[in-house]
């Protein structure tokens, strides 16, 4: 696995400052099979959580995630929009700076027929260490997701959880 990329950029909206984790993939699988990956509860649980996703994943929907033997979600996400070119969450219950931001997926069809995905986890109220480490983790997701999406293994939770909150 390479070095996960991550940039922070400080957006200004109405004099509030607005933080977003950013990452750009370059993935050698159809956009039709990347967004599969992102818009189903089977498929986020491949690259992502590593246990089953509860509730549905299409626009309109919510869905819960759980990670290592918790019985109670880590995040329940509302699914805003969900097509081959984007995919919008935002998260209603979960961690507290994780709660109102949007996580974004921007697919873009290459010359070759695979993907672009542009990532974006938008809204953070301030940066801090939890999103620094939420930079990583999502990295290593994306990682994951790539990997799998291009026909090698998937690394779910909790291969991906490089930032550690123990």
């Amino acid at each position: 696995m390479t070095a996960a990329n991550y940039i922070f950029i400080v957006n200004y909206s109405k004099g509030a400052q607005v933080s977003t984790i950013m990452h750009r993939l370059t993935i050698d699988a159809s956009p039709q099979n990347v967004a599969e990956l992102i818009t189903t509860p089977e498929g986020i649980a491949r690259w992502w959580t590593g246990r089953p996703v509860q509730g549905g994943a299409s626009a309109g929907e919510d869905f819960a995630l759980f990670f290592a033997a918790s019985e109670r979600p880590a995040a329940t996400l509302s699914v805003l929009q969900s097509d081959e070119e984007r995919i919008v969450w935002r998260c209603l219950e979960g961690p507290a700076e994780w709660q109102e931001t949007r996580v974004v997926f921007s697919l873009h069809r290459r010359a070759d027929g695979g993907t672009t995905l542009l990532f974006r986890h938008e809204g953070w109220r301030e940066e801090s260490e939890f999103m620094s480490g939420c930079a990583t983790n999502w990295g290593a997701y994306l990682w994951s997701l790539k990997s799998g999406a291009e026909g090698g293994a998937f690394a779910p939770f909790p291969a991906g959880e490089i930032s550690r909150w123990d």
